[in-house]
């Protein structure tokens, strides 16, 4: 792993919606950690925001592109990163949750050369309700199993990379919540570098934009697709193991309890059946990489 050259001029993207109330201080703060870089370029995307969110941002001194409505997380960023002045990008929300005084810190990291430093979220606040942690767990199982290593902190929206990286992804990153979630996909199945820096979360001011069970079910719709899309047999293995659960199941039913083998031989056939569908998708996907 090469490192690379120090960052000294940094793009920092905000994407806001209706985040008047945590905007301007959230903007001072990212100035006064980035003081020690030659240049810093600040964006704060507004999307469609029914508030003063881009009046605060350009009283507060940063360069605001506006959406005439809301359109999307991913979206925002993607057309900020678009915009950006320097190589060297920074995101991070706009409503007091990530401490950008870490921002340091993730760029140090960057410096040893990583393609993305992820701000790994920690903390009562990142914990949430019991509902949501099961919900994070789920999708970071799908994830850890798709890349075959751990992964801290599955959609975290502080993290640093560079454009010249990332803009080729976003064909296949999608324009929601789960942008993050797939970029970090897209960087390690494509074998970049990816590392996880822990940092403190903070309670949001204002009210949350996520809608938990929608988003989580839109997250898990692009993870399957990412998957998919790099990796297909990875979930045809799933599905496979989760056929032959149920053959093993009907098998120790039969010995134990006299029943039919009937689903020792569904479920074989079928796990035998979705390991056969991998294999082929597996082969379309090296077709029509070359």
């Amino acid at each position: 792993m090469a490192e690379q050259p120090i960052v000294t001029a940094l793009t920092v993207v905000v994407p806001a919606y209706n985040e008047e109330a945590a905007i301007g201080e959230t903007l001072k703060r990212l100035k006064q950690a980035a003081a020690g870089l030659s240049a810093v370029d600040i964006v704060v995307v507004d999307d469609g925001s029914t508030d003063r969110t881009a009046e605060v941002a350009r009283l507060a001194g940063a360069r605001v592109i506006r959406h005439p409505h809301n359109i999307g997380y991913g979206r925002s960023l993607k057309d900020g990163i678009s915009a950006a002045h320097h190589d060297a990008i920074a995101i991070t929300d706009g409503d007091a949750t990530y401490p950008p005084e870490d921002l340091p810190r993730l760029l140090d990291a960057m410096s040893r050369g990583f393609d993305m430093v992820v701000g790994a979220r920690t903390g009562e606040h990142y914990d949430g309700r019991p509902f949501k942690g099961q919900l994070r767990r789920v999708l970071t199982f799908l994830v850890e199993f798709t890349t075959g290593r751990p992964v801290p902190d599955v959609n975290s929206g502080f993290r640093v990379f560079r454009r010249s990286i990332a803009m080729p992804y976003f064909g296949q990153l999608c324009d929601t919540f789960s942008f993050t979630t797939s970029l970090t996909l897209a960087y390690m199945m494509t074998g970049r570098f990816v590392t996880y820096v822990p940092i403190g979360y903070a309670a949001r001011v204002g009210r949350t934009k996520v809608r938990l069970f929608r988003d989580s079910l839109r997250t898990l719709q692009y993870i399957v697709q990412a998957i998919l899309y790099y990796n297909p047999i990875k979930i045809f293995l799933l599905l496979a193991a989760g056929a032959l659960a149920v053959a093993v199941a009907g098998a120790a039913g039969g010995l134990l309890f006299g029943w039919p083998f009937l689903l020792v031989t569904a479920g074989a056939l079928c796990a035998i059946g979705i390991f056969a569908l991998g294999l082929l998708a597996d082969l379309l996907r090296q077709i029509m990489t070359k």
